[in-house]
């Protein structure tokens, strides 16, 4: 009798912490790509009562910032979330040892003689799960510069990942920056097509395949 009582509240248990999981999940703020005005305010720390700077003036043959067309940024379909189950285990329910969703993005675009140079912002959240989470997760992450359209065409895609440290509450946010993300200027009857997707990547935590030895 006292085994099946352990038993009923350790299910109740177990269903709490998913549905938990699962508030606080749909607590986060929607996906948003923010205006390069608001990018420093909110997501890379600035004050939202900071007076604005003045700009620099472009450089001589370059165009003024207002001018570069830097294409929007948004989740890739499907990517906006990353869970990992415990070993051996799907990643549902009272087997999920966390979860990562992303919640802001930021991007910026600089013109020079080798193309344009994206800086790309991601906020994000890692929240622990029933399983438990370990004190460290890796978050894998990937952003690709894409050619909309009816066949759509890649330009530029790069893997990356960031560590994030786990504490007791079990929801860390996260932010990530690249600014490597370099890719021919567009022409421009098709530069308003191009779009910087971003999204979870399982793949970019496998390891790179060695090189072939040479005979």
């Amino acid at each position: 009798m006292q085994q099946l009582r352990s038993s009923r509240n350790a299910l109740r248990l177990g269903g709490g912490i998913a549905l938990a999981l699962s508030v606080a999940l749909a607590s986060v703020s929607p996906v948003a790509a923010q205006s390069l005005t608001d990018r420093f305010k909110s997501l890379f720390g600035g004050k939202s009562d900071e007076p604005a700077q003045p700009k620099p003036p472009p450089a001589p043959g370059q165009p003024a910032e207002d001018e570069l067309d830097c294409p929007q940024v948004t989740v890739r379909a499907g990517a906006s979330t990353y869970a990992v189950g415990a070993a051996g285990k799907p990643a549902v329910g009272n087997e999920i040892r966390f979860q990562a969703s992303i919640t802001k993005m930021a991007r910026e675009c600089a013109r020079s003689s080798g193309g344009i140079t994206a800086r790309i912002g991601i906020q994000g959240r890692v929240i622990a799960g029933p399983a438990g989470a370990p004190a460290s997760v890796e978050v894998p992450l990937r952003i690709a510069v894409v050619q909309g359209g009816v066949g759509e065409k890649v330009i530029a895609s790069k893997a990356y990942r960031t560590t994030v440290d786990m504490t007791e509450g079990g929801s860390v946010p996260f932010t990530f920056v690249i600014e490597d993300m370099t890719y021919p200027v567009p022409p421009p009857a098709v530069a308003d097509s191009y779009i910087f997707y971003v999204g979870f990547d399982p793949q970019a935590l496998s390891p790179e395949p060695k090189g072939r030895k040479k005979k």
